[in-house]
């Protein structure tokens, strides 16, 4: 499995000798995204394309390597047994500020069926503390999200 990604990043994204550090915050990203879909399975193709838009957007990849990057990240998601090998390379690279925007991003994938279910909620919400995002910033990107959706 890491040998696939490894060689996607090689051959698609950027030089090999800076694709290890780079790859694999891309897809503890996409892989904390995913989670939010997983948990909202009635429009999981809704959620799916907000992840989509937000990996392609956030790292700068054309739509064939964010859907390739998208499905790397949900084959390691599946076999990935707790969240900290995703928060953990999240809290080691970014910045509060980066780690903020992935809380929004994580918000904008639930609403996009523009309902929040109990369970995505409560995710999110573990997730954001796991990257010690304060509950302030927790709710303000929550908020930007909502009314990024409804506008």
């Amino acid at each position: 499995m890491l040998a696939a990604i490894r060689d996607f990043f090689e051959k698609h994204i950027e030089a090999p000798e800076q694709a290890g550090a780079r790859h694999t915050i891309e897809l503890a990203t996409a892989a904390l995204l995913l989670e939010v879909v997983r948990l909202d399975r009635g429009v999981a193709e809704a959620a799916r394309a907000v992840v989509l838009r937000a990996v392609r957007e956030k790292f700068g990849l054309s739509d064939a390597e964010a859907a390739t990057l998208v499905a790397l990240a949900e084959q390691e998601a599946a076999q990935a047994t707790d969240y900290y090998q995703f928060t953990s390379l999240v809290n080691a690279r970014f910045s509060q500020a980066q780690k903020e925007r992935i809380v929004e991003l994580m918000w904008r994938v639930a609403y996009a069926d523009a309902e929040l279910s109990a369970y995505e909620q409560h995710t999110i919400r573990k997730l954001a503390g796991l990257l010690h995002v304060p509950p302030s910033a927790y709710i303000a990107a929550k908020l930007r999200a909502r009314d990024a959706g409804s506008g």
